[in-house]
């Protein structure tokens, strides 16, 4: 037992984690004369560090997604989704999600796509819910920051948000409030052409490349905040408002994230600075998931394909399950972490 907790704490702080990074980046700027004691110096150590790590992480995860990903092009899985009925739809279409896009922007899309192939409204939301808050990504990036007991909880609990708004939005017979031109559209059944180990490598280089270069400038600006807030903010002040002190706390961070456009390579760092400072696990969850799943520019694209009945349905069932999830994390903070 001892050999594999061994095995594992390698995996979660030096693999993931990346600890061997910080340590050398602090002794690099000790030797550039750079203090990283102080307010200053800790500031740029933790954006180097922050920067480099989520690159890295970032590029490695994309590369392997992206190559899953191939295997699911829309017609595969349109016709995967259609082999289910019920809950069992809903729940693989969330399932699906978690290895598509990741954010929201990118899923819209998809969804249009889905829903125009003739499949079940609440099933193609189960998938729109699932596919920028619980991918793959956000997992090995949460294991790396919070560790594997809240990673895999928070992509549960995820999971369970998905299939039970597109249950709801199936149950409530909300297709009647998708866009006409969407009904209407009909579907072209073209069957995926198979791809060779070389097509799919160079699909997955692509899409790192074309994902690195969307989500970098996010990148830039979440480690700068993350920086700030973890060497300029007094702790004090962060654990007043999003610590247990505040019962709101939670409520505050989703309405908070809700207007911001990160995805989650952005937002990672920001949440990371914010738990350092004394914030509530669940609160700042809450804003991660608000932030990647309801921003405003992926509303006013949804909001082209379907009318405000069904958007803010949508934007209620998905606030009230993040906030939920939230209070839940909350409570149960002191059992894992």
């Amino acid at each position: 037992m001892q050999i594999l907790k061994e095995i594992w704490d390698f995996t979660q702080y030096q693999l993931l984690g990346m600890k061997w990074l910080d340590t050398l980046i602090g002794k690099i700027l000790s030797s550039l004369g750079v203090d990283t004691s102080t307010r200053i110096g800790g500031s740029i150590e933790f954006f180097v560090y922050d920067v480099i790590k989520i690159i890295i992480l970032l590029c490695l995860l994309i590369f392997f997604i992206s190559y899953i990903q191939s295997f699911f092009p829309p017609e595969r899985s349109k016709k995967i989704l259609g082999r289910f009925q019920g809950l069992g739809a809903n729940s693989v279409a969330a399932l699906l999600g978690t290895v598509t896009p990741f954010c929201s922007c990118s899923s819209i899309p998809l969804f249009i796509g889905f829903t125009s192939a003739g499949l079940p409204v609440g099933v193609t939301f189960s998938f729109l819910i699932s596919s920028p808050m619980v991918d793959l990504g956000s997992l090995f990036l949460l294991m790396s920051i919070f560790g594997a007991k809240v990673a895999v909880v928070y992509v549960i609990l995820g999971l369970i948000i998905a299939v039970i708004g597109g249950t709801v939005i199936e149950k409530l017979r909300m297709g009647k409030y998708v866009e006409s031109f969407i009904m209407m559209a009909g579907n072209v059944d073209i069957e995926a052409p198979d791809l060779t180990r070389k097509d799919r490598l160079v699909y997955s280089r692509g899409q790192m490349l074309s994902t690195f270069k969307k989500v970098f400038p996010y990148i830039l600006i979440g480690v700068g905040i993350g920086a700030i807030i973890h060497n300029w903010i007094p702790g004090e002040w962060i654990n007043s408002v999003l610590g247990s002190k505040n019962p709101f706390g939670v409520v505050l961070a989703t309405l908070v994230g809700i207007p911001m456009y990160a995805d989650i390579f952005g937002v990672i760092p920001i949440a990371e600075a914010l738990l350092s400072k004394g914030a509530d696990l669940g609160t700042v969850l809450s804003f991660m998931m608000a932030v990647t799943t309801l921003s405003i520019p992926s509303m006013i694209m949804l909001r082209k394909a379907i009318k405000p009945e069904l958007l803010a349905l949508f934007i209620a069932i998905c606030t009230m399950g993040i906030i939920i999830v939230g209070y839940f994390f909350n409570a149960i903070q002191g059992l894992i972490v």
